[in-house]
């Protein structure tokens, strides 16, 4: 077997027909379909960097590099994006206990934490290269990864509060924000619903502007960077710092990226009718070694974007080819110290209101992979695990181990999967199993 498919060239689309990922269009309709993608990136591409005090140009480059390391090494068969992930906002705040202003001042330690997180979920696939994927599905069912999901999101809610209650004109425009971003999901179409995170974020930020430059009433948009800064450049790197309770803290990441990959290669598979399983492997190994380079460099730790996934949902076109074209422009923007000044000029208060929007979302989503698989959460197992998980992660319940302390992220985590294990080991079965207390038989 060649390494890369020969792609077949199609002039249009088929009538009722999907463009397979080893089938391409002519280079103009490839081109275009790769923008499309990178637009589709982009929005949270950007934010989720900005949220835990990483450069996001920086974070665009590597998310280019990644999906072009992604393509690589499964060869050419499997469409998809390597964005920034939301899986470490979380445990990156707690571990720096970053403000959400400006740049990190601890990012060394994140970075340290991502590049553990990389190693792991490579190793995972490796594993999976020799082993298959079952094992995982036994590990991680979607009772828990939804359970895990949700407690990331409700872990980071007290965050998002923090970061918008610097005074009350900052709460306002969080409100704002929050409405903007509600406005866009609701009441637009097409490629604008979207990109409701980056529209939203927009409208917000000129409402903000208006406020402050034209009207005075807070502190204005300072666009003195945004004009000095030059069109091309290399952005600014950063060396991690390998603490080891940032590392322990932060590599079960790993955790997520393997749900979410295993999920996102399912949903490619069931809509293109190709065997994704055989290339399981591979997509964990690639996916893991991009979010180590991007770590080792200053860059987010990256996963497969369901909003690419989505833009093949919308055109029928798997192509892998198309992903190509869309990391090259990622390339082409993370070289551009310009636009890394633009996003810098984003007000604080607004990427505040954004985040609680984001944060909320995470913890939604956890929700969406339980009535996506259909969890029985009348199972008393379930309900204890989901239970337990939940309030250990809202709470941020820590464990101190030695001089190594577990945070409220990570009991969560080994919580689920554990008492998930222990409960869920087969016993004698005497008659129905108990309810719980005020539950119905």
């Amino acid at each position: 077997m060649n390494w890369f498919p020969v792609w077949r060239k199609k002039t249009a689309l088929p009538e009722g027909g999907v463009i397979a990922p080893d089938e391409t269009l002519p280079a103009g309709p490839t081109l275009i379909l790769g923008l499309q993608h990178a637009v589709a990136m982009f929005g949270a591409t950007v934010l989720m960097p900005l949220l835990m005090g990483l450069d996001p140009n920086l974070s665009i480059l590597m998310s280019g590099i990644g999906t072009l390391l992604f393509f690589v090494i499964t060869r050419g068969r499997v469409p998809a994006y390597l964005g920034s992930s939301a899986s470490f906002v979380g445990v990156v705040i707690a571990v720096t206990g970053f403000t959400g202003q400006g740049l990190n001042p601890h990012l060394g330690l994140a970075l340290g934490g991502i590049i553990a997180c990389g190693a792991v979920y490579a190793v995972i696939g490796l594993i999976v290269m020799k082993t298959g994927a079952g094992w995982i599905e036994k590990l991680m069912p979607p009772a828990v990864t939804g359970a895990v999901v949700m407690a990331i999101g409700l872990n980071l809610a007290p965050v998002a509060i923090h970061s918008v209650s610097g005074s009350g004109f900052d709460s306002w425009v969080a409100v704002i924000t929050v409405v903007c971003i509600g406005l866009v999901a609701v009441f637009t179409r097409g490629i604008v619903q979207r990109l409701l995170l980056l529209t939203g974020l927009c409208l917000a930020w000129a409402i903000y502007a208006l406020l402050t430059n034209g009207l005075g009433l807070g502190k204005p948009v300072d666009f003195s960077a945004l004009a000095s800064a030059p069109w091309f450049g290399l952005p600014a790197t950063t060396a991690p710092v390998f603490d080891l309770q940032a590392m322990i803290m932060i590599a079960p990441v790993a955790i997520i990226l393997v749900a979410e990959n295993l999920g996102h290669l399912k949903a490619v598979a069931g809509m293109t009718g190709n065997d994704m399983p055989p290339w399981t492997g591979r997509a964990f190994f690639a996916d893991g070694l991009a979010t180590l380079l991007s770590g080792a460099v200053g860059g987010c730790g990256v996963t497969t974007y369901a909003e690419n996934i989505g833009v093949m949902a919308i055109t029928k076109v798997y192509s892998t080819l198309a992903f190509v074209a869309a990391a090259v422009i990622a390339l082409l923007l993370g070289f551009s110290p310009k636009f890394g000044a633009l996003i810098h000029t984003i007000p604080a208060p607004v990427i505040g209101g954004a985040s609680v929007v984001v944060f909320g979302l995470i913890a939604v989503s956890g929700a969406r992979i339980w009535v996506q698989h259909q969890v029985d959460l009348s199972r008393n197992n379930h309900l204890i695990m989901v239970a337990v998980t939940l309030v250990l992660g809202a709470g941020n319940f820590s464990l101190n181990i030695g001089s190594f302390t577990l945070s409220g992220i990570g009991t969560a985590t080994f919580g689920a999967i554990l008492l998930n294990a222990f409960l869920s080991y087969p016993r004698k079965k005497t008659g129905q199993d108990a309810s719980l207390p005020g539950r119905a038989r």
